[in-house]
């Protein structure tokens, strides 16, 4: 550990904003897809896959997906876990700074594991569900 911790602060923000970087992805291949087509908007679905044809491949390489999200999901929360009561500087300012990095690392954490759980839900979930409904 770094002695003013601020170094310990920006790692934990930067994994933060990676997890919700992997974690959105989850949202991209399965979760927009399944809204779309709930709301009754196919054809917008349609436009969307042809402007942007990675989509079908992140949907078909769901599985790879979310365990490349998970895997950085855990990093990122073991960096949270490890750096929680990393020292800050003594400097007021300086210790404000690695404060609000500390609260908005978490936060982003936080949001990024909400977008994951919801990203698993149309990926998996609904799908095995609405699979047994029809059985």
């Amino acid at each position: 550990m770094s002695a003013d911790g601020v170094t310990e602060s920006r790692a934990t923000l930067w994994s933060s904003l990676l997890s919700l970087f992997a974690s959105s992805s989850t949202l991209v291949c399965c979760a927009l897809p399944a809204l779309l087509v709930a709301l009754g908007a196919g054809a917008a679905l349609s436009s969307l896959v042809s402007v942007f044809p990675q989509v079908v491949w992140l949907s078909e390489h769901k599985e790879g997906v979310f365990v490349f999200a998970g895997v950085a999901m855990a990093a990122s929360g073991a960096l949270q876990w490890r750096n929680r009561n990393a020292p800050c500087p003594t400097d007021p300012a300086l210790r404000h700074a690695c404060l609000q990095t500390r609260k908005v690392s978490r936060r982003a954490y936080l949001f990024s594991a909400v977008v994951y759980l919801v990203g698993g839900w149309f990926a998996f979930i609904q799908p095995w569900l609405a699979g047994r409904a029809g059985s």
